[in-house]
């Protein structure tokens, strides 16, 4: 399925709105925590993907999966890393400090790039890790004396497994064994719930609150992933990584709007830092490229 430019842009948007959701509908659920948040999205997202892949891919995505070697493995445990610290920090501290402390993803990306595979990177992207590294640090240092750390500490655990992700991905690219996302997160759902399951017992989730997580498994995190799969085949990585950015924005906005969740101007502050490096940093880039 090929889009057409401008429609890729559009569908990309709407795959950010949707992962943006996580934060509002999180703040409505009654009785599930914590790790029994986790278990229930990630199962609702294995049950999404047994339907949506064969009907995409056919039944040989099954087979995909049993020969896709060591890299699509350690591709999924990132993905359940993501999954896992991703929900477990939305249910300890707020929706900004976790989407702005995942924002930083494609700089620690680029320096794992640099460290372990060897990409050469400009001065603009050591100007954007600086300047990210500078709000990330105001918004820690903002935090202490005024509560734990665990939840944004949890979070960064994101940008982390994207980064060692990307780079297996990469690695793998090079060597002539390219993995297959798609499958990798439906591996990266399985573990996320076998995880969470001892945690997550006993369940205390009623009726409303495994709908609110159905909705999560299915349309914040099956759909838009799919989505995003086939947006990447048309975008350039630069474009992907700004639009990605709305998510940050839309997650922010839903959660005061549809939750009352007004973001501390520690992280205001130290978001805007992040967000306006990455958006040069890509901008910059993208002008090169041009």
């Amino acid at each position: 399925m090929k889009l057409p430019h401008a429609r890729a842009v559009w569908l990309m948007v709407i795959v950010t709105l949707m992962w943006s959701t996580a934060g509002v509908v999180t703040r409505h659920l009654e009785a599930a925590r914590s790790f029994e948040v986790t278990f229930w999205r990630s199962l609702f997202t294995v049950l999404a993907l047994l339907v949506i892949l064969p009907l995409w891919q056919g039944r040989a995505v099954f087979a995909k999966i049993r020969r896709g070697g060591v890299d699509l493995w350690v591709s999924g445990v990132c993905w359940c890393v993501m999954f896992t610290a991703f929900m477990v920090a939305l249910t300890i501290t707020s929706t900004a400090n976790v989407l702005v402390t995942m924002s930083v993803g494609p700089l620690f990306t680029a320096l794992a790039a640099r460290i372990f595979i060897g990409h050469k990177l400009p001065a603009r992207t050591w100007g954007a890790i600086a300047v990210a590294g500078i709000g990330i640090a105001w918004m820690y240092g903002q935090q202490f004396g005024q509560g734990p750390l665990t939840g944004t500490l949890v979070a960064l655990c994101v940008p982390l497994a994207l980064a060692c992700n990307w780079t297996v991905v990469q690695h793998a690219h090079a060597t002539g064994h390219d993995v297959d996302l798609v499958p990798a997160v439906l591996i990266g759902a399985a573990l996320s719930a076998l995880v969470a399951l001892p945690l997550a017992w006993p369940f205390q989730a009623n009726a409303h609150d495994l709908g609110l997580l159905a909705f999560l498994g299915l349309f914040q995190l099956a759909i838009p992933c799919v989505l995003s799969v086939l947006c990447a085949k048309v975008l350039k990585a630069p474009e992907v990584a700004l639009l990605s950015l709305l998510e940050v924005l839309f997650g922010i906005a839903l959660a005061w709007v549809g939750a009352g969740e007004t973001p501390a101007p520690s992280v205001l502050t130290g978001g805007a830092l992040v967000m306006g490096a990455l958006v040069v940093n890509e901008w910059l880039g993208w002008r090169q490229r041009r």
